[in-house]
């Protein structure tokens, strides 16, 4: 078809179109429709074959102008056009119109806001509020600090001020196996206890009475060997126990510890060389009796004698004890022996005669136990009941006091010595170094169960008595402050800075006593921590009233109260 053709079917076409049209008849309308419904259907058919074909070439598609028809004629594609009336396009997800994001303020866009009278003026003013706030939270922390009661430096303490002191006096009835290997063996049960120092023997050959045979640097035949006592060193030592060797020359003699006073001189000389080689050996530190003999008869060698003592070597820089004892029990007598002999700690008698099984004398003793407190520090201080010359505490005290005697030594301020076996009540029986009673079939063959339990309830308040000193401050430095005493009873605060306060209370009376408390601030209610057998005082844990403090016949009682501030 050429264009001039063309142009005269568009005139002919706008031509009927300008003519007036007849209307339709109605079978022609209905026809019309019926026509008109299938060429839709043809359409949408026509649609979906083209939706199904590929679009592809820089139009968009195949263009139906430029396929040929199947008979080789040419296409018409406006009329397909017209069936179809529009297109429908696939758009890549790709090509999905983006979000639009919020970029903010450019860097020039900032610097210009930033410059404005407005926001200078909220910078500085945030600015000195920072400050303020600053300033203030640091004044705020330098009141509390002035305003908060300081905290009191604590006391340079030793080793042995931190448990008790456990004495071996008998090696040979001690353990089954009588000897130096027997204690190494038990050295776990000391442990147990929380022992902090083991003071063993004398186990060095000495005679009785025989100065020439005097041979301190080596150990019986009847306690062990030399290498024993290293294997019982080395065990204590890892089970953090300190080890005192107990080097008393004349141990087994009645003519005194060092002989006679002509004998003093040459022992205390042979003594010195003797002192270096067990430091060598690794012990702790030395207990000497009599001492008050050679510190006034050879005061020099004395002071040589503690000078080797507590002067370190390389292989122990430790510190070491010296340990002295007195038979002395008077508090006049023990406090100038303190200051004249110089030892580290001071063995006595001074709580035996108020401590006695006849009857205790609770007023003495408190005065006892404070004039040496008033005078000395408490960590040169040393409380026992009992000892070789003396024998156990329960033969002393009587088996019923066994307890309350054991919260006496655990409390007061100082270090408290033991005999071994007064932690289960340990009877002397014809002898003073009875033997020792272990938990064993064998060992407890024929013993009552009621003894039995009675031992072993002895053991458990021993153990959590010292337990509990070895680590409340109040206990083991604390100051001393005597509450009341009678002839027969007795109580005392032991408290330290803001620590938890610990009131002790006795009753030696074989009757019921009611305490009045004074002289310090006491809350109104107190925690029973420990207390022994009597059955006026409520269980372990619960409350009493310190206005009307009352204990059974024999009772005695450990309570606790929080620092008030």
């Amino acid at each position: 078809m050429n264009t001039e053709e063309t142009n005269v079917d568009l005139k002919d076409a706008e031509t009927k179109d300008a003519d007036p049209k007849e209307a339709p008849a109605p079978d022609a309308v209905a026809a019309d429709a019926d026509a008109t419904e299938a060429d839709v259907s043809e359409a949408d058919l026509d649609q979906e074959e083209q939706e199904k074909q590929p679009m592809t070439g820089a139009g968009g598609g195949d263009r139906a102008e430029d396929a040929p028809s199947a008979g080789g004629e040419e296409a018409e594609p406006a009329a397909v056009m017209e069936k179809n009336g529009s297109v429908k396009l696939k758009i890549p997800e790709e090509e999905e119109e983006e979000e639009v994001k919020f970029t903010g303020l450019n860097k020039e866009e900032l610097l210009r806001v930033a410059g404005t009278p407005g926001w200078v003026r909220t910078r500085w003013a945030l600015l000195v509020v920072f400050w303020l706030g600053w300033f203030g939270m640091l004044g705020g922390a330098v009141l509390i600090v002035l305003q908060a009661p300081r905290c009191r430096d604590l006391p340079s303490s030793s080793w042995w001020n931190d448990g008790p002191l456990y004495q071996i006096g008998d090696i040979g009835a001690f353990s089954a196996l009588k000897d130096l290997k027997g204690v190494e063996q038990k050295v776990g049960r000391l442990s147990q206890m929380k022992i902090r120092g083991l003071v063993v023997g004398p186990v060095h050959v000495a005679p009785a009475d025989d100065v020439m045979s005097l041979r301190f640097e080596e150990v019986s035949s009847e306690s062990g060997s030399l290498d024993q006592f290293k294997d019982l060193v080395h065990a204590a030592h890892k089970k953090g126990i300190s080890v005192v060797l107990d080097l008393t020359p004349n141990y087994q003699g009645s003519s005194g510890p060092w002989f006679s006073n002509g004998s003093v001189t040459n022992v205390a000389e042979r003594l010195k060389s003797a002192l270096v080689f067990w430091m060598k050996q690794g012990v702790d530190g030395v207990q000497l009796s009599g001492v008050e003999r050679v510190a006034s008869m050879v005061p020099s060698l004395w002071t040589d004698i503690r000078a080797i003592v507590h002067n370190g070597t390389e292989d122990s820089p430790n510190k070491r004890v010296l340990i002295g004892v007195t038979e002395r029990s008077s508090a006049e007598d023990v406090s100038a022996l303190l200051n004249s002999t110089g030892v580290d700690l001071l063995v006595s008698g001074v709580l035996l005669g108020p401590s006695s099984a006849d009857g205790a004398d609770a007023t003495e003793l408190s005065q006892s136990v404070q004039l040496l407190y008033s005078f000395h520090s408490q960590l040169k201080l040393a409380w026992s009941l009992g000892g070789r010359d003396q024998g156990h505490l329960a033969s002393l005290v009587g088996p019923a006091l066994v307890k309350l005697n054991q919260l006496l030594l655990l409390t007061l301020p100082g270090a408290p010595v033991f005999n071994y076996g007064d932690e289960i009540g340990l009877m002397d029986e014809g002898s003073k170094f009875p033997r020792m009673l272990w938990e064993s079939d064998e060992e407890l063959n024929g013993t009552l169960k009621e003894e039995q339990e009675e031992r072993r309830s002895r053991l458990r308040f021993f153990s959590a008595l010292s337990e509990l000193r070895g680590k409340e401050r109040s206990l083991l430095f604390g100051d001393f402050l005597l509450l009341s005493n009678s002839s027969s009873s007795l109580a005392y605060l032991r408290v330290w800075d803001q620590s938890e306060r610990y009131l002790a209370a006795f009753n030696w009376a074989e009757e019921a006593a009611a305490l009045q408390l004074s002289g310090a601030a006491l809350p109104r209610r107190a925690t029973v921590v420990l207390s022994t057998d009597g059955g006026v005082l409520p269980a372990d844990g619960g409350d009493v009233d310190l206005t009307e403090l009352r204990l059974g016949p024999g009772q005695a009682a450990l309570l606790r109260f929080p620092y008030a501030g």
